[in-house]
């Protein structure tokens, strides 16, 4: 019992610690200076009453677990069910209805839904391109997003400096960035784990200084402006075309329409995401694809068994890089804007996310935890302050709930039955 009041007052004491500067403290900008003011009396309430509400779960925490564990249990999903979800064949019907609406969701939905099933396609494209990297080969990469900056930025400088179209500057972009992500394969060849996962954070950091230092080239924090918008076989969707070209609405007799150009990028990122599921299907039932699962599994049973692990290793990287700098030059495209910013370790961070909560080597998981983290804070944004915080609860109940992810993938497997 001693132990147990110990421990409740000092997890109380936690609560309090960390929960007064986050919600009790407000800053607020005087001028050019930060004030900092007290929160209202409710908020120290309700911080008291999860400190009251902690100090007494800690104290009785083993009486109410022994309780708990003998009243009657909740039902319980069949494993039957989550076995059928898991199933290769069933995902693959599922991934098909997925598509079938997203085709036909901006011909209904409004603008600003479209926009945002838009944004959701380019993280799905950057999970299932990160997915090759963590959920087959079992590499940790924190710096991911250093390849997407890289897709980003050499669109807009190809269509700045030289006036390269998207169409011409796509394969461009993904080259490029397969070519950072071979470069990168080699200096991590020998390492694991922990040392990895620094080693690639580092790789995203460089990347985002060198943008923001390389000012003549780059344009530094003020990043470059002006990029050139996708067209559809020389016709701009623009309310007027620039000289020596035509607009869709002008060449097909229709009305002006802005949300044309909405639904035109979302498309497009639809095409994107389904070129990415075909290549990776593909590569999944080819001979790299099985070794990717085996170097995940066990590297020394890999080399074991003749494969060679470092072209192993430089194949994951450079093919998911190369799916990353597709996203980043349609990124690019879409937002007609680039900048140092955009591309922060936090971005890394929501990637990474994406591939654990949907199921490591899923991908109907990679897509619908996509569509999770992304809607989710759109749907938020009254709780702006909290969003984060929510962001972090809801990892954390996933991973107690599910910590296999929301679809993980069924590993080929034999039972013995008596």
């Amino acid at each position: 019992m001693t132990r147990n009041l110990r421990t409740a007052f000092f997890s109380a004491l936690l609560v309090i610690a960390v929960a007064v500067p986050i919600f009790g403290l407000k800053l607020t900008t005087v001028g050019i200076r930060l004030e900092v003011h007290n929160g209202d009396a409710l908020t120290f309430w309700t911080i008291a009453a999860c400190a009251v509400a902690m100090f007494v779960w800690q104290l009785f925490r083993t009486r109410l677990a022994a309780g708990w564990a003998a009243s009657p249990s909740l039902p319980a999903v069949p494993a039957s069910a989550g076995n059928f979800l898991t199933l290769p064949s069933t995902q693959r019907y599922i991934i098909i209805a997925l598509v079938l609406v997203a085709l036909v969701w901006p011909f209904y939905a409004s603008r600003g839904a479209v926009d945002i099933a838009t944004l959701i396609l380019i993280y799905v494209m950057l999970g299932l391109g990160l997915n090759i990297v963590v959920g087959l080969a079992g590499l940790l990469d924190l710096g991911y997003v250093g390849f997407y900056a890289v897709g980003a930025y050499t669109y807009a400088l190809l269509s700045h400096y030289y006036g390269f179209g998207f169409w011409l500057s796509l394969p461009i972009a993904g080259a490029m960035a397969a070519l950072f992500g071979f470069l990168l394969g080699f200096p991590v060849l020998r390492l694991r784990g922990d040392y990895l996962a620094i080693v690639t954070l580092g790789f995203g950091e460089i990347i985002r200084l060198l943008l923001r230092n390389m000012t003549d080239l780059t344009g530094g924090p003020n990043g470059i402006s002006g990029i050139d918008k996708p067209t559809l076989f020389g016709l701009t969707f623009d309310r007027r075309a620039a000289e020596g070209m035509q607009t869709f609405h002008e060449f097909f007799g229709l009305d002006y329409a802005s949300i044309n150009k909405v639904i035109f990028l979302y498309l497009i990122a639809l095409l994107l995401v389904l070129l990415t599921l075909f290549v990776i299907n593909r590569l999944l039932r080819m001979p790299i694809g099985r070794a990717w699962e085996a170097l995940r599994e066990d590297e020394i049973a890999c080399r074991a068994l003749g494969m060679n692990p470092t072209v192993i290793k430089l194949s994951a990287f450079t093919i998911g890089a190369t799916f990353a700098g597709f996203a980043g030059s349609f990124f690019a495209a879409r937002q007609g804007l680039v900048s140092p910013e955009s591309f922060t370790f936090i971005e890394s961070a929501i990637i990474l996310a994406i591939v654990v909560l949907g199921g490591m080597g899923s991908q109907l998981g990679v897509i619908l935890a996509a569509i999770v983290m992304i809607l989710l804070p759109e749907l938020m944004r009254e709780f702006s302050e909290y969003r984060m915080l929510m962001f972090g609860a809801m990892m954390v109940l996933m991973m107690i709930w599910r910590p296999q992810g929301l679809l993980p993938m069924q590993r080929p497997h034999m039972e013995l039955k008596r």
